[in-house]
């Protein structure tokens, strides 16, 4: 079983905080957030406010006790720390980086030669000074276990100068700075910006706090010095004194997250997905995403060596995301999760969580999976990470998806094959090439809010317009989620409000072709299958040709023809025609008969 973290805390200049009132303060923000009292727990508070003073016996720094890594461990470890550092950032909020206020930055790097900054400046420029203080901190400590690292103003310094000298059997199970001057260049310490250029092995996770009226922070985080790891900003109080103040960094709620889920783990959001979790049936947004991860697992089971570690590192991500998106839109309506989703949650307190996989999906009809399908072909299923691997086995993963649908292998190549001929029918003489994630993905959101939203019809397998509409005012257009939803919209989306939209100036031409290309793979696909034609098709599409038609009529007259809006819409004209063509010739225009093969 895990040993709990310690928690180490490293103050700044002064008298070392002789009373010790940050564990009170800390303390109460913790039970505050349901975790347990700072008593609870060990904690290891050195006092080195002497040491910074002068130096007793002559001392060597303490040496390194890491090796850096390089080549595969290197990008090993930095993916491994990317990915915890994804967990927590997704546990804190927004990172915000902060752009500095350079008079006051430089006020900063120029105070150090201040009396009241003399102990700064004798960790900074006093070799003996450093050494007796590190010395000190780290004969407190054990050789082994895990720490959690708090470093106030220049026990932050002390904190980062420390991190490759420990016991090379102790693990920093999460490092948080305070009001830390380190972005400043006076505080560069024995090239420390340098030696940090890649996370430490022995780190799990870093990430700063300023405080908006701090004027050690001068308004900026660590980041643009130590780009790997993540600044949030918080604001405690406007008074530009007491902002560097311990006390009101550790009062604060994010703050107290972040240190409580280094002590202690979650307090919890995996766990309180878990416990959210009942037996009832998945929303079709939901099904969307059970159905979307599935897809995914399916296509990692087909991955080794290092695409198998990418995929299942982003994967990860992905699931952990749309698992607590899902709790939180749930919540905030008053509706419980549903099992199938809880079960989903990734134990981010563990560093090597497993991966837990959806379980096989129900089975649908032949007509509710033509969407869902289609879209799940042509979308990325781990937005927003982007890892380029071979099409054949994104079409084995689907067929292995239709099989276990109960709809048959042929079908999952079916849709492959639909996607293709519908991209050949469109590029003609550009030769053949899959369908472009990115394309739909950029236009999607404009397109979505030029049709009101609610002008999108539903598709079997997907939801009324309301619930759309609701879904995706929750999600959003972005993401996972939002781009599942939006683009399962637009594929199956009637009326004059989706070919104004497509038509408009405010949808780009590649935009239009994605949606297209995507509506005429469902055709195909139907065709494919024998199921029956979707009729409205060919209306939305003569409508957008004819809206397309007057916009360049009107424009034609008076603009450049080599302008790019012109250009744009002679695109679509063609984009259109195209489709409209292929519809006709396999009898897919209402009142025509069928097509002899």
């Amino acid at each position: 079983m895990t040993t709990a973290p310690i928690l180490l805390f490293l103050h700044g200049v002064g008298n070392g905080d002789k009373d010790d009132n940050w564990r009170g303060i800390l303390s109460a923000s913790l039970v505050e957030l349901g975790y347990p009292a700072l008593e609870d727990s060990r904690v290891i508070a050195p006092k080195y406010a002497h040491a910074l003073i002068d130096w007793d016996v002559r001392e060597d720094v303490p040496d390194v006790t890491l090796k850096t890594p390089i080549r595969d461990a290197a990008r090993q470890n930095r993916r491994a720390f990317e990915a915890r550092m994804g967990a927590i950032e997704s546990r804190l909020g927004k990172h915000v980086r902060g752009e500095g206020i350079p008079g006051l930055d430089a006020g900063v790097g120029a105070a150090i030669a201040a009396p009241p900054f003399r102990q700064a400046r004798n960790y900074l420029s006093n070799p003996q000074i450093r050494a007796q203080v590190l010395n000190r901190i780290i004969g407190g400590l054990p050789a082994t276990g895990r720490l959690v690292i708090v470093g106030h103003s220049l026990g932050s310094v002390i904190a980062a100068d420390l991190l490759r000298r420990l016991p090379a059997s102790l693990e920093v199970a999460g490092m948080v700075t305070i009001g830390s001057p380190l972005a400043n260049g006076a505080f560069d310490v024995d090239k420390l910006k340098e030696t940090l250029r890649e996370p430490p092995t022995n780190l799990s996770w870093w990430v700063n706090f300023w405080n908006g009226s701090d004027p050690v922070a001068a308004h900026r985080g660590l980041s643009s010095v130590i780009p790997w790891l993540v600044d949030f900003r918080v604001d405690a109080t406007k008074d530009f004194v007491q902002g560097h103040f311990a006390r009101e960094y550790l009062s604060s709620q994010t703050v107290a997250t972040a240190i409580g889920f280094a002590l202690y783990g979650s307090a919890s959001k995996d766990l309180s997905a878990r416990e959210l979790g009942v037996d009832v049936p998945a929303d079709p947004a939901e099904s969307l995403v059970l159905l979307a991860l599935r897809y995914a697992h399916l296509m990692r089971q087909q991955l080794k060596g290092d695409d198998l570690e990418r995929f299942t590192g982003a994967l990860r991500r992905v699931q952990e995301d749309a698992v607590e998106q899902i709790v939180l839109r749930n919540k905030e309506a008053g509706r419980p999760v549903p099992g199938d989703v809880a079960r989903l949650a990734v134990d981010s307190t563990d560093l090597l969580p497993l991966l837990v996989e959806p379980l096989p999906s129900r089975h649908r009809t032949k007509e509710e999976a033509v969407v869902l399908l289609t879209v799940l072909a042509a979308e990325n299923v781990i937005r927003p990470y982007e890892i380029d691997l071979p099409r054949d086995k994104w079409r084995d993963a689907m067929k292995d998806l239709t099989a276990e649908m109960g709809l048959g292998s042929q079908y999952g190549l079916d849709v492959f094959e639909a996607a293709k001929e519908a991209r050949t029918e469109l590029t003609p003489g550009r030769g053949v090439n899959w369908i472009k994630w990115s394309a739909l993905s950029v236009g999607a959101a404009a397109l979505v809010v030029a049709t009101g939203g609610l002008a999108l019809a539903a598709a079997p397998g997907l939801a009324g317009a309301a619930a759309l509409t609701s879904a995706l005012a929750a999600f959003g257009p972005g993401g996972m989620i939002g781009g599942l939803l939006t683009a399962g919209t637009l594929v199956s989306a009637g009326g004059g409000g989706i070919a104004y939209g497509l038509a408009g100036q405010g949808t780009s031409a590649e935009t239009l072709e994605a949606v297209v290309e995507r509506r005429l793979a469902a055709a195909i696909l139907r065709k494919r299958q024998g199921l029956e034609p979707d009729l409205e098709m060919w209306g939305v599409f003569t409508q957008v040709e004819r809206e397309v038609r007057r916009r360049h009529e009107r424009m034609d007259e008076f603009s450049d023809q080599s302008s790019p809006g012109i250009q744009d819409l002679k695109r679509k004209i063609v984009t259109v025609e195209l489709a409209l063509k292929y519809l006709s010739k396999n009898g897919l225009e209402p009142g025509a008969p069928l097509a002899e093969d």
